[in-house]
This record gives structure tokens, C-alpha cells and sequence, in this order.
């Protein structure tokens, strides 16, 4: 299926908080796993104003697109697998190749020909099952700084939020107020400037 629903927490955390939360779930760094994230809208940034992301993700030697559009519980995803081929034409051509991403981009009626590449974040993620749901620590780089990310993905948005609220608190870590990749990545260029 090419759509589904993400629920997701997340939580930035100090490097310090980063490796006690790595130590706490065993993850060592074996676990940890390079993908690359290529972000894309439009100059007057379409999509960003209707709350949408897309991006290409390199992982594993797979290219992956989604689009991510708001939900009211989550986001909705639309992904689709790329060959090496289309993901090296849709970053340097802008060239989007037929299927749903592109389909839901025609339905928000952003031009496909105004989309263009703004950057790349690299991120070091390890994931690990944790009480129903999916725990992910990431490491990420971008536009000359880096930071460290909690993120639990979970079925059920109450159960999950409780889970993900005690773990922070079992490790004292504060909750704090995290925008999502995309977002920081943006404040980081618009800063970068």
C-alpha cells in the first residue's frame, strides 16, 4: 500500500540524553543505519504552507519519495519506490515520475514544474520495537550542525503518547517542543543565509 498513517512523538535530545537513551534500549552502534533525506517544494514554498513535506530518502541502496500531508491524528504518508534512475532525475532534472506521489501532488494542485531541490539532511538511525510500538533514535546532519532525535511510532496515538511521556520521564529527559526534519532543516537555511 502506498499510503498509510503516521503517528508519531518525537523529542530532541542533549548528545548526553542521546546516549543514555541509547544505552537504556541497547542500542549499540552496529544498530545505526546512514539514509539520506533530499527535501523539494516550490520557491514560494507550496507545499510547507499547506503543512506538506516531500523528499526523497536514500537508504540502504533503495531511493524511497513521500509526501507527507496533515492528518487529525498523524500525518498521511505517500511513498513510492524510485529507481536510481528517476531519483538522479527528479534531483537534478526535476523530473517526477508518474505514480501516487505525483497523483496527490496534482490533487493539492502545486506545480510540478515550479518544485525544486532545496538540500539534504543525513541522519544515523537505529530502530528498535519498545512496547507496541517503533523507537527511533536518530543522529542528523545538515547545513553545518547536527542534532539528536527521539521519535516512537505507534498505532495508537493515546497508548502512545503515555509510553513515549514515560520513558522521557524514567530517563529525565524534559519534553521539549520539536519540529519535525523539514522544518528544522528550513529554519536552519533560512538562518544559514
Amino acid at each position: 500500500m502506498s499510503q498509510h498513517i503516521e503517528i508519531e512523538f518525537k523529542n530532541l535530545l542533549t548528545e548526553e540524553e542521546f546516549t543514555r537513551m541509547k544505552t537504556f534500549l541497547n542500542m549499540d552502534e552496529s544498530l545505526f543505519v546512514k539514509q539520506e533525506n533530499h527535501y523539494f517544494d516550490t520557491a514560494s514554498f507550496a507545499l510547507k504552507e499547506l503543512g506538506c513535506a516531500l523528499r526523497t530518502r536514500y537508504k540502504e541502496g533503495c531511493y524511497e519519495l513521500t509526501l507527507k500531508q496533515p492528518h487529525t491524528e498523524g500525518l498521511l504518508e505517500t511513498n513510492q519506490m524510485l529507481s536510481h534512475d528517476d531519483a538522479t532525475a527528479f534531483l537534478e532534472k526535476n523530473v517526477l515520475i508518474d505514480g501516487p506521489v505525483k497523483n496527490a501532488l496534482q490533487q493539492l494542485k502545486i506545480p510540478l514544474e515550479e518544485l525544486t531541490y532545496f538540500g539534504s539532511l543525513t541522519t544515523l538511525r537505529a530502530e528498535k520495537e519498545y512496547n507496541g510500538g517503533l523507537i527511533v533514535l536518530d543522529h542528523s546532519f545538515y547545513l553545518n550542525q547536527s542534532d539528536f532525535e527521539v521519535e516512537y511510532e505507534v498505532e495508537n496515538f493515546e497508548v502512545g503518547k503515555s509510553h513515549f511521556n514515560h520513558l522521557l520521564k524514567e530517563l529525565y529527559i524534559p519534553i521539549r517542543k520539536t519540529d519535525n526534519k523539514i522544518r528544522r532543516f528550513y529554519l536552519a537555511k533560512e538562518n544559514h543565509r
